[in-house]
């Protein structure tokens, strides 16, 4: 796929009506006019919480929607029918989908279970508190609601190695099962993480896995998406993940893309996980969302020469997925990071336009947050959207040696005669950057597509240019004969929605 671009389809606050299924079914035409290539669709099936739950409280794999389970027969987002409904749109108009999957935890059990379990520090669970004593613990899944219909597994406390809460002491701690033990190969942050929260999934116990596989041919089979997002994999099993990504793929009959959700800024435990899950697994580039949130607080003291250090688009360009800001990083959450508005088109023009990594842009950024007061980053995002798409091509070469003004050029390449820009952007102090895009372009004039800079750069005879660049902007140069098609396409679009 030609520079894949992917849209995460939701933000944490979306109005618990039930029909977020049914928008994203009316936005399918326009998110392909924009340039999305893949949609991100949050957890489908039935939380905890109801028709509260954003989608990481699982409770049932199987209620995608369709029964009477913790007070409610939609999700959040809707229907069983209407998420399908929602998948085939966006595949009609050449959208992939791709499923978030939350194997770390279950939540809301239906009754409890007494079992022997030693409490641990939360804070390093390698430190035991108690000797082994019985708990009262929420720990059986039967389901009622839906009655055995697609599957008559009940969930047990042998499934899970432990839970945070005993309900016979009323007593919040970090509770293992005896004989469990905590999984090795998982995030050593407070000791050993692997339990996160709810009833943490036991990987080791056979019944476990068997019934993980056994919902995942069904969910592929039913809905054939096109990939997965992980949630929580630093809390899981490093390897766990290989056989059941590749009967997913054998079921599918071709690759998926499918990214994990590992939080850490430390790129060697990136790394590190990318080689122990067979490097099936994709991550998001936490490293480089910090750097977004640290230049955009930085009053214009951040090198920019230092953005990409450290970050798997440099150093695994390959698995990294680049993004500003997610669901978790938005105003309110706890892992709250949000990138200033002023910084917010300089680090989408960094994760668009570049080579490296795949970019996922936000729905926030995309179409706002009224329940938060924020608003959508607007016309330029939708921009650099286009530009990625028809103008982002050929090689790529820096001019990072400055640590305020920075640019990077994109050849083109020859079947897209019109590809090819310079970008040039400060966080700082107005400057400029003398670039060469290719001698393919000489005597050709470019302009700044932002309308940030009102400046016209005819190249010379090598396809080089000297690129201004006004304080604190970002300016995106291209061949002046593409910005009127350009443009349309962004105000038809915006005039559809």
């Amino acid at each position: 796929m030609d520079n894949r671009t992917i849209l995460q389809g939701f933000e944490w606050y979306l109005p618990a009506d039930g029909k977020h299924w049914q928008r994203l079914t009316g936005l399918a035409e326009e998110l392909h006019k924009k340039g999305i290539s893949g949609v991100w669709l949050p957890p489908a099936y039935k939380g905890a919480n109801g028709l509260e739950d954003v989608g990481y409280a699982p409770y049932d794999l199987y209620d995608l929607g369709e029964f009477e389970q913790k007070g409610t027969i939609p999700t959040k987002y809707g229907t069983k029918k209407e998420y399908l409904e929602c998948i085939k749109a966006l595949k009609e108009v050449g959208i992939e989908v791709y499923g978030d999957i939350v194997f770390d935890h279950f939540m809301g059990a239906d009754e409890e279970e007494n079992v022997s379990a030693i409490k641990y520090r939360s804070d390093n669970r390698n430190i035991a508190l108690s000797g082994e004593e019985e708990i009262s613990a929420w720990t059986k899944f039967t389901f009622p609601g839906r009655n055995h219909k697609y599957n008559d597994y009940s969930w047990t406390w042998k499934n899970f190695s432990g839970v945070d809460f005993d309900d016979r002491r009323q007593d919040h701690g970090i509770f293992n099962f005896d004989g469990k033990g905590w999984e090795e190969e998982v995030d050593n942050e407070n000791g050993n993480y692997d339990y996160l929260m709810g009833c943490n999934l036991d990987m080791e116990y056979p019944e476990t896995v068997e019934q993980l596989n056994k919902w995942g041919q069904w969910y592929q089979e039913l809905t054939d998406v096109d990939g997965y997002r992980l949630d929580a994999v630093k809390h899981i099993q490093f390897n766990y993940f290989v056989d059941w990504l590749l009967n997913r793929r054998k079921e599918k009959g071709k690759d998926l893309f499918v990214v994990g959700e590992y939080w850490n800024g430390e790129l060697e435990k990136l790394t590190n996980y990318i080689d122990s899950s067979g490097a099936l697994i994709s991550l998001f580039d936490v490293p480089l969302h910090y750097h977004f949130y640290e230049a955009a607080n930085s009053d214009g003291r951040y090198d920019m020469r230092n953005i990409f250090e450290e970050t798997l688009a440099k150093e695994r360009s390959e698995w990294a997925v680049t993004f500003v800001d997610n669901h978790d990083t938005q105003k309110g959450q706890s892992l709250e990071s949000w990138v200033n508005g002023w910084f917010k088109v300089h680090a989408y023009t960094l994760i668009l336009l570049r080579k490296a990594g795949t970019p996922v842009v936000f729905w926030g950024d995309l179409f706002g947050i009224p329940s938060q007061g924020v608003d959508a980053v607007g016309k330029d995002l939708e921009l650099l959207l286009k530009i990625r798409e028809q103008l982002a091509y050929g090689s790529e070469m820096d001019y990072f040696d400055d640590p305020n003004v920075v640019g990077w050029i994109r050849t083109g390449n020859f079947d897209r005669g019109e590809s090819g820009y310079a970008v040039v952007m400060t966080n700082a102090q107005a400057g400029e950057k003398k670039m060469t895009i290719s001698a393919v372009h000489a005597g050709k004039t470019f302009v700044d597509i932002l309308g940030n800079n009102d400046a016209k750069i005819t190249l010379d005879e090598t396809g080089g240019g000297i690129f201004p660049v006004n304080g604190g902007e970002v300016s995106v140069y291209v061949n002046e004969e593409i910005v009127e098609k350009l443009t349309n396409v962004i105000d038809e679009s915006r005039i559809d929605e």
